[in-house]
């Protein structure tokens, strides 16, 4: 059991835990920011464009009566199908992939620039190493 033990402390305190306990900390803000992204920003524009149109206060009420607002059939308890506010997740989704898509697209050409810089920065050798190297092989022959 021990054993146990101290492999789980030493997988706990390596790096990609760490490494992975941030990404979703900058992932569930990142989310944040893109729901309010489409909530404030892109959504008002397009309920515009669709005459006023609301997406968030969309909804179906089941028990079939008919509500002023999605506010007042929540406060009345009502059970809702909120499907304008599922329209502005998806929207979200799809915004927030491809942001992430844009991302690592980024860091991949960042990555293979990288790697070509590194292959072209193999160290030349001096003009004295290079003629040694000539005189070594011309004595061998």
């Amino acid at each position: 059991m021990k054993g146990f033990v101290d492999e789980f402390k030493t997988f706990l305190i390596k790096g990609n835990v760490m490494d992975m306990a941030v990404g979703f900390i900058f992932g569930a803000a990142f989310s944040t920011v893109v729901k309010s992204l489409v909530n404030n920003i892109v959504m008002p524009p397009i309920g515009m464009l669709m005459g006023k149109v609301d997406f968030s206060a969309l909804y179906i009420a089941l028990d079939g009566k008919t509500y002023e607002s999605l506010k007042v059939a929540e406060d009345a308890g009502a059970p809702l199908i909120k499907y304008g506010v599922f329209i502005n997740d998806v929207i979200g989704f799809l915004i927030l992939g491809f942001v992430i898509f844009m991302m690592i697209k980024g860091v991949n050409k960042l990555q293979a620039k990288h790697e070509e810089e590194k292959k072209e920065e193999v160290p030349k050798k001096s003009d004295e190493v290079a003629l040694l190297e000539e005189i070594r092989d011309a004595l061998k022959k």
